[in-house]
């Protein structure tokens, strides 16, 4: 990711607090969308109550103690907040065990840890919604060579799309299952795509459908953005293995670092086999200074997630009613966290994000640009300035340079915070006459 320092610093324009100097055809879209959002806030806020119901029960039967709070260092042995922390995550995502650790670099670290942790030379795996995040292609090995993938271990791999509805294809999948055939694997979330995300429902019934027909086939779900979205998780509806990052939703914007597998515990232990050694697994990983940071933030992820979730449901609202494509629409099921913006220029794609950068509270005053990034095929820009580096959590918009140039915004620590970001990406594009 590359910056380009502004020299001016904070203008007079962003002082006057976001509203004064807004043209009219923004502050009606702005009116617009407080107004939808205002009809859809309740079965929001109900989905918040029961999950922090949820969240402090969890906390409340595994009896976390101001102890559990304190980090370790060296192996990190007898690690008692650490053993509480992973049965807590289990609690919350229904499953049986849980491996929630500092040492994930990233959500995409997570995800490859358990693949590479469960699968073996010879498998097969499937993913059933298309090919996966941008991130994960170099993993399984759907580019890039000799760098240790999934591929050059012996690991075989094909993708059934959804369909143009957006579900998945029993039918499709069944036909793709080989004799050696191990995974399938779902990517919750809509991640770099112009689709729908997967609601819980879907899930549960696609669960159903391989535990009648396959019940020998491990179902992996990548459940980043999804986590507490709706009342229920993947290891609610019998899923086997999920994996996701502690700087999105379960981190509450306050951890600094981390990811999390949980699932089935014997394939738990075989990631955490993969993370540190065969032998050592799970029971060591000093947990230094972020131990508090992940308790705190796990147990305010419910009103950071619902937070989130209202301010996608204002942007989707907003941008189209100043006459960009939205996905997914205003008054849509919410599954993850993600709005995407369909921007159809490059031109429009930066000042999307180098407007909606000036609503940051951190790195207001400098300017993201296109620039590759480890993982990446595409340049990518990124805009949001985050007390985290990259933490979706707090708000962020970013996306690959590619036509048709679609901005994926993530997360939101604050409604207002959601809204100021949105109308100086659009006062932005209104200044370079891209906005009509």
């Amino acid at each position: 990711m590359e910056w380009e320092v502004k020299e001016d610093g904070y203008s007079e324009e962003v002082s006057s607090l976001f509203l004064d100097h807004l043209p009219s055809k923004i502050l009606e879209a702005k009116n617009r969308a407080e107004q939808l959002l205002t009809l859809q806030e309740k079965p929001i806020l109900d989905i918040a109550e029961y999950n922090h119901a949820k969240v402090l029960a969890a906390f409340q039967e595994e009896r976390v103690s101001t102890y559990h709070l304190q980090g370790t260092t060296g192996y990190g042995l007898g690690d008692s907040g650490r053993e509480t922390l992973d049965r807590v995550m289990a609690r919350i995502l229904g499953t049986e065990a849980a491996l929630v650790r500092g040492q994930f670099v990233s959500g995409t670290h997570a995800i490859a840890t358990a693949l590479f942790g469960v699968l073996r030379p010879g498998d097969h795996f499937i993913s059933v919604t298309g090919d996966p995040y941008d991130t994960l292609e170099e993993v399984i090995g759907i580019r890039g060579t000799g760098q240790g993938s999934l591929k050059d271990f012996g690991v075989s791999y094909d993708s059934v799309p959804l369909s143009e509805e957006g579900t998945i294809q029993h039918s499709l999948v069944s036909q793709g299952i080989k004799p050696n055939t191990k995974m399938l694997i779902l990517q919750r979330s809509r991640g770099y795509a112009w689709r729908n995300s997967l609601p819980m429902e879907q899930i549960a019934a696609f669960v159903a459908y391989v535990r009648e027909h396959f019940p020998h086939l491990i179902i992996f779900v990548d459940n980043c953005y999804g986590e507490l979205v709706e009342k229920c998780e993947p290891g609610d509806v019998g899923a086997d293995l999920m994996a996701g990052s502690l700087i999105k939703n379960l981190g509450g914007s306050l951890a600094p670092t981390g990811g999390y597998i949980a699932g089935r515990q014997e394939l738990v232990e075989k990631a955490a086999c993969r993370l540190t050694a065969p032998g050592i697994g799970g029971e060591v990983g000093a947990t230094l200074s972020w131990q508090l940071q992940f308790f705190q933030g796990l147990f305010f992820s419910p009103l950071t997630v619902s937070e989130a979730i209202r301010g996608a449901i204002f942007s989707a609202a907003f941008w189209q009613a100043l006459g960009f494509e939205v996905n997914p629409l205003p008054d849509a099921l919410r599954t993850d966290l993600i709005q995407a913006v369909k921007l159809n220029s490059r031109e429009a794609m930066i000042a999307f994000c180098q407007g909606f950068q000036k609503g940051s509270p951190v790195d207001s005053h400098v300017l993201p640009i296109p620039s590759g990034m480890p993982g990446y095929e595409d340049e990518v820009i990124m805009a949001g300035g985050t007390f985290i580096q990259g933490a979706t959590s707090e708000f962020s918009a970013d996306g690959p340079m590619r036509d048709p140039f679609i901005a994926y915004q993530q997360g939101g620590v604050s409604m207002n915070y959601i809204k100021f970001g949105n109308l100086l990406a659009a006062q932005k594009l209104w200044e370079q006459g891209l906005l009509k």
